[in-house]
């Protein structure tokens, strides 16, 4: 009887984590303690300055340094310059201090900052601390999980600071308000009978920002589809899509693709 109370508890939390892996947001809720995560985020954007396409790749690695907080470094590549380049790299952590946790569903509050090196030219008014910028950002994200469905807000505030080479530009501001709201939904399986069944998530996403010196903002909308298989392997394929912009931006619409796999107890 304890072991099978200690299957469906694993079974339990399994379910609850699914809907809140976001493709384009960080949930309040951490990586497994213990856990190291490898990472390749993908992209390819229309680039509205030209008719070609941008190809962005960041590998990332990810630390459950314990349930409460996590560590992850980033390095940026894309075909900025007629080839795949490094053109930067970032550091993340996520500090989750508030939780209630219930048995069909949680409150979870966390605290999290960013730091990137970039090099490329900064060539829109928009602030990407994941491709085009040097800077920093900080901000605050809660999620709720209510049975198969979580829902998850944040906001924060971003710097951002010259690139290596390439001062930021006096007519661009470099302060920023960004918030995301995200819905996730676990479609399959209706109910688990096994650790190795695949759980198939649905998503929709909204991300914004506003520069605070000038007033210029964007809302893209991001639905999305994520496979997590044998509890492990993670794909996620989702499509940006503009819904209004008042600023430049050099690639607002287009398709992601993100694999992960997790490899847990390693620390520990």
């Amino acid at each position: 009887m304890k072991y099978l109370s200690l299957v469906g508890f694993a079974l339990f939390a399994i379910s609850s984590q699914a809907q809140e892996l976001f493709v384009m947001t960080e949930p309040a809720s951490n990586a497994p303690a213990g856990s190291i995560g490898v990472r390749v985020g993908q992209s390819l954007m229309k680039n509205q300055f030209s008719d070609s396409n941008m190809y962005n790749m960041s590998p990332e690695v990810t630390w459950g340094v314990n349930k409460n907080f996590m560590l992850r470094a980033s390095a940026f590549m894309s075909n900025e310059n007629n080839g795949l380049g490094l053109k930067g790299g970032g550091a993340y952590a996520k500090y989750r201090f508030f939780s209630v946790d219930d048995m069909q569903s949680h409150f979870r509050m966390a605290a999290f900052g960013r730091y990137s090196y970039n090099n490329s030219m900064i060539n829109q008014e928009a602030i990407d601390l994941n491709a085009g910028n040097s800077g920093y950002e900080v901000g605050f994200v809660a999620t709720q999980l209510i049975k198969k469905v979580a829902l998850s807000g944040s906001v924060s505030y971003s710097k951002a600071l010259s690139n290596d080479g390439f001062d930021f530009p006096d007519h661009f501001g470099s302060d920023a308000v960004n918030y995301t709201f995200s819905v996730g939904r676990l479609m399959h399986p209706k109910k688990y009978t096994s650790f190795k069944q695949t759980n198939i998530n649905a998503m929709l996403e909204l991300v914004g920002q506003t520069i605070t010196d000038n007033g210029k903002s964007y809302m893209d909308i991001v639905p999305s589809i994520q496979f997590i298989i044998n509890s492990q392997a993670r794909i996620d394929l989702a499509y940006k899509k503009e819904l209004y912009s008042s600023m430049h931006r050099a690639n607002s619409n287009g398709v992601f693709l993100k694999l992960e796999y997790t490899f847990f107890n390693v620390t520990q």
